[in-house]
């Protein structure tokens, strides 16, 4: 069973994905406009290639983008682990030089 922010994070990669998909049409039809002698068909044609080859190349961006940010969220956790351990000795450390400091005191 999905959690919801599992749920909630393949939604907003559907919308987003959307998004990509309406904008390579656009760009499409941007390109195609500065053609004026294509006929309708030629124009619907080089359209469809142009959006196809627009989300081929939006695909490999997103794909890599998604392996370098797992990348870093491992890298990430590692240094907070270590950052956590040494904040935890240091508490640790002061708290026995404090219990020290009272017993000398004392």
């Amino acid at each position: 069973m999905r959690t919801t922010a599992e749920a909630i994070n393949e939604i907003e990669g559907y919308l987003l994905w959307e998004e990509e998909k309406r904008k390579a049409g656009e760009r499409a039809r941007e390109f195609t406009a500065g053609i004026p002698w294509l006929t309708d068909s030629q124009r619907a044609d080089l359209e469809h290639r142009y959006a196809v080859d627009q989300l081929a190349v939006s695909r490999t961006y997103l794909r890599r983008i998604a392996a370098r940010s797992t990348e870093l969220r491992t890298e990430y956790e590692a240094v907070y682990q270590a950052l956590r351990r040494r904040a935890a000795l240091w508490c640790v450390v002061c708290g026995a030089v404090w219990a020290a400091a009272v017993l000398v005191l004392r």
